[in-house]
């Protein structure tokens, strides 16, 4: 008998260290083979159109097109292709915004070797593979609101209160220890939820509802 087919991945991650690790994991799998590797989801899109992978392991977070945008496009131009969210950013709305997009699964970076082999293989099975937290996002819906500012996160609040102090994105990011990508999401999802049209807006809305502290 001959060997069965092995499950064809790609990954897309703006980071080489992260990118490099997944490559030392899928070695250890006799049914698994690693494709192809982008940076961006620019060249996530090209390496499809070349590779067409079985599954592709998405990164949420990146600079230029983001891991919602690139997993749409994908879904839409491929749809035999399936992507899994690789992640190391947790948030209830981007689960959902993920899962919308087309992804057929959400799993954080921590995730064990063993765990991340089964998420391959039931993603090119068509099963979707969920953490525990995602499963939460979906099926809990969010605490209502009693005010303004009260449906933000302790993320988003820490980010908030570092743009009361006047700190750019590269400031918040390295202060927090994320990526820029992050910190630009965590200010769009604070602009959202404040309802207002820009960070300074934001600041002079949670300094009137003292969410964060005033200088």
């Amino acid at each position: 008998m001959g060997e069965p087919d092995r499950i064809c991945v790609m990954t897309v991650d703006d980071h080489e260290i992260f990118r490099s690790g997944i490559r030392f994991l899928l070695l250890s799998f006799d049914d698994i083979e690693l494709l192809a590797e982008a940076h961006s989801g620019e060249e996530a899109l090209h390496l499809c159109e070349q590779a067409r992978p079985d599954v592709v392991l998405m990164d949420m977070m990146m600079s230029g097109m983001d891991g919602i945008e690139t997993t749409k496009a994908i879904r839409e131009r491929y749809p035999e292709v399936q992507v899994l969210a690789l992640t190391s950013f947790y948030d209830r709305e981007l689960v959902q915004r993920a899962m919308q997009a087309g992804a057929i699964g959400y799993l954080l970076k921590g995730v064990s070797r063993d765990r991340l082999g089964e998420a391959i293989r039931s993603a090119h099975a068509r099963h979707p593979t969920l953490s525990a937290e995602a499963v939460e996002a979906l099926v809990c819906p969010p605490a209502s609101p009693k005010g303004l500012g009260q449906d933000l996160s302790p993320r988003e609040r820490e980010v908030l209160e570092l743009l009361a102090e006047g700190l750019s994105n590269a400031d918040i990011a390295k202060q927090l220890f994320v990526s820029i990508a992050a910190v630009k999401y965590h200010v769009s999802s604070i602009l959202s939820k404040l309802g207002a049209a820009n960070r300074t807006e934001a600041v002079a809305l949670a300094l009137q509802h003292d969410l964060v502290s005033k200088p």
